[in-house]
């Protein structure tokens, strides 16, 4: 009854690790939506304009038929472009739903299983296990190795690569001092970003007081931070030009940001101003991919560490207990001891690994009875032990390893107590 209940599979266990899986679409259609809404609204808008103006200008007489005909024109040239835009819009969001229908049939898979010793069982664990290994790749940067993981396996519809190869586009252009195409996404992301209580234009402001967007190689216009670097007259003027233009506008929303941004026209690198050097050191920049890849991932829900880490830690803290990291000289011990073939945790592979995770409450222990430790450092219940002696047809005075078939006198086995 104990090893039944035991093996029996809990669903919603094992779907907590499997939210975003969800998640993540429904987050994706919101903005497909939004933006679908935001270009009926706007284009909308502005035919209804320009056939008013054109309606009245013809009925005055102000406007000749050539006139009236361009208008025409026009406005059928915007509700094509228009057209197209939700073209785009509706073939996404298919796209979407056809995801999200892989995904749920995927997760209802796991409820035709009962048992984790089902066969289907582990056919599914390792199908959740290429999708976690999947995810923490395209978090580190591998696309390429993910995208052909997902391939390999099948299993595109349930890998957002889409969504991270264009997070880590733009984490990449932020750390190679670029910010074009962070501030393009804070922009389209406003309104979303302001609703979840984040500063809106965080990443855009920061990056605008130490950074000038790059521009077409065509006027060359150098970053903010470079052009006060340089020290140069003709730099700092055009510095000047651009804290006008860019930084001063905020200077009601975020006054002290814009004094700071400002004086660093008055402090130049070599100035040890405690209060401006930090504006000039080059982490600026992996401090700026780091907030944006943290709005990102607040804006869509995802968990800021990979998959990985949350399923490795909730498997090691399940199997760690005080004795695994009580001290180096008794770890050494047990690990010779009672953690070989044992204990996972006590292994050399895994302990440092556990050592900063909490420990798992169990209210059941599901050992067996009145341990036995051989001296190969394996440990079983004497019942096992004696059975298995049985079966070999060896005396009661000598006992078996049912898993390495070494035998042992029963007086070299010592007790083991678990507290």
């Amino acid at each position: 009854m104990g090893d039944h209940e035991h093996s029996t599979l809990r669903h919603n266990e094992h779907l907590l690790l499997d939210q975003p899986l969800l998640r993540l679409p429904i987050e994706l259609l919101r903005k497909n939506f939004r933006s679908a809404h935001f270009t009926i609204e706007k284009d909308t808008s502005a035919l209804k304009t320009l056939l008013k103006d054109s309606a009245t200008s013809a009925v005055s007489g102000r406007a000749s038929q050539q006139d009236v005909l361009k208008n025409i024109d026009a406005m059928i040239g915007r509700m094509r472009g228009v057209k197209r835009k939700l073209t785009t819009y509706a073939d996404e969001e298919s796209r979407l739903h056809m995801q999200t229908t892989a995904r749920i049939s995927h997760l209802d898979e796991l409820y035709s299983i009962r048992s984790v010793d089902d066969v289907k069982f582990e056919a599914w664990s390792r199908r959740r296990l290429d999708r976690l290994l999947a995810d923490y790749l395209l978090r580190h940067g591998f696309n390429r190795t993910a995208t052909d993981l997902a391939t390999e396996r099948g299993m595109q519809s349930l890998v957002d690569i889409d969504t991270f190869v264009s997070m880590s586009r733009i984490r990449e252009a932020l750390l190679n001092g670029s910010v074009t195409e962070a501030l393009a996404w804070c922009t389209d992301n406003k309104k979303e970003l302001r609703k979840m209580e984040v500063r809106a234009t965080s990443p855009a402001l920061t990056a605008a007081f130490l950074d000038m967007q790059r521009a077409d190689k065509q006027t060359e216009q150098a970053r903010y931070i470079e052009l006060i670097r340089t020290q140069s007259q003709p730099k700092l003027m055009e510095a000047i030009a651009h804290a006008k233009k860019h930084i001063i506008p905020y200077s009601t929303t975020y006054p002290k940001d814009v004094q700071q941004a400002c004086g660093l026209l008055a402090f130049p690198p070599t100035s040890p101003a405690s209060a401006y050097a930090d504006f000039y050191k080059p982490s600026r920049w992996a401090e700026l991919a780091d907030l944006f890849t943290a709005a990102h991932n607040n804006l869509l829900s995802l968990p800021s560490v990979p998959l990985l880490h949350l399923a490795l830690s909730s498997g090691l803290s399940a199997l760690k207990t005080p004795a695994c990291h009580s001290s180096a000289s008794h770890h050494g011990e047990g690990a010779a001891t009672l953690g070989h073939g044992v204990c996972p945790i006590c292994s050399a592979e895994l302990n440092e690994l556990a050592r900063n995770v909490p420990y798992a409450h169990h209210t059941k222990s599901h050992v067996e009875y009145d341990l036995r430790l051989l001296p190969n450092g394996s440990v079983y219940g004497t019942e096992r032990l004696e059975d298995q002696a049985k079966k070999a047809g060896l005396p009661q005075t000598l006992v078996k390893d049912p898993r390495t078939g070494e035998v042992y006198p029963v007086d070299v086995l010592k007790k083991v107590y678990i507290t």
